[in-house]
């Protein structure tokens, strides 16, 4: 199992860059970050400094849109930080929440999300593609590589990635949910004629280390807040019993009134209150490094390729440290 940190892109740069540092000095292959230019620093230009200040790290957003920037310019970008670095970013891509919401726009369509992967993929790769009606193709690449991978929830979306997607991301470490994702996207993958191990499984979720579980799931209680913005989506769309999405994602919402995005994936987030204690413990990782290990071992057995490591709370280091010294290497085994 690979692992991957997460982190938002808060000024100072060269935190950021120092904990991904930190990260693959401690066994972690990839190095995440949130992509909202108005919540947080624009996070292409501080991958290009992780790259320059790590040796192996693969870098990419968590997750990026089709609606903030046009598709040839975040295709130029990672072709460009691929041939500065050795192909070593990976494009994780959503309809977009925060981005979209906070500078007032809708997420984007699964439609042109779809479109959106396949373009951003073939034009950063050298091939020509379609940009709204528009044939292009950049031909300065040589040799460029960019695995892209789309977060999803929803039965459609999960079409989706299993029919476009180099990888799916799921930002919730629950194993019931884990299960039903995963075979909804290797389905469709199957269905789609393509090698339903083709697709690379990651699971993002916060993690924290220790002892005291209260104080833990007070630090990553936001999380349970930013997947409810999704599911609140879902329930619009499919309905709270329409068997397309199952209860035991949608049932903790009923509480939920509104969202203050100013707060957004930050401990103390007042906007999850309606959060309870049972879905911070399942989707996320809390306690000491055994009740981690083995929560990783049971989401590797459901097919899960790689953990990604939130890191937004008052542990980052003991964090990623814990995780190099005892999580990594039984994970390894």
């Amino acid at each position: 199992m690979d692992f991957g940190l997460v982190l938002q892109t808060d000024p100072p740069a060269s935190r950021v860059v120092s904990l991904m540092q930190r990260a693959e000095r401690n066994g972690f292959t990839h190095g995440w970050t949130f992509d909202s230019a108005v919540l947080w620093q624009e996070p292409f230009v501080i991958h290009s400094r992780i790259l320059a200040h790590t040796t192996t790290l693969k870098v990419g957003p968590m997750v990026t849109n089709p609606g903030t920037r046009t598709w040839e310019v975040t295709a130029s970008t990672f072709a460009t930080l691929n041939d500065m670095y050795g192909n070593r970013t990976v494009c994780g891509i959503g309809r977009g929440d925060s981005a979209m919401r906070v500078a007032g726009r809708r997420p984007n369509t699964l439609a042109r999300l779809g479109e959106a992967i396949d373009a951003i993929r073939d034009l950063a790769e050298g091939r020509e593609s379609e940009v709204d009606g528009q044939p292009l193709r950049i031909p300065w690449v040589r040799d460029g590589k960019l695995p892209v991978w789309m977060a999803a929830y929803g039965p459609k979306a999960l079409a989706l990635t299993g029919r476009k997607a180099d990888g799916f991301i799921l930002q919730l470490a629950d194993p019931y949910l884990t299960e039903w994702m995963v075979k909804a996207v290797r389905a469709a993958a199957a269905e789609a004629g393509r090698d339903p191990a083709s697709v690379t499984i990651c699971v993002a979720a916060p993690a924290y280390v220790g002892d005291d579980l209260a104080h833990a799931r007070e630090q990553c209680r936001w999380f349970g807040g930013m997947v409810g913005n999704h599911v609140a989506d879902l329930v619009a769309r499919y309905g709270e019993h329409s068997g397309m999405v199952p209860e035991a994602l949608t049932a903790y919402i009923k509480e939920r009134h509104g969202y203050d995005y100013s707060h957004h994936g930050r401990a103390g987030n007042p906007s999850t209150d309606f959060v309870p204690d049972g879905i911070v413990d399942r989707f996320c990782l809390l306690g000491p490094p055994e009740a981690h290990i083995e929560k990783l071992k049971v989401l590797r057995e459901l097919g899960v390729d790689q953990f990604a490591v939130y890191d937004m709370h008052d542990a980052q280091e003991t964090t990623i440290d814990a995780y190099g010294a005892e999580i990594i290497p039984a994970l390894d085994r």
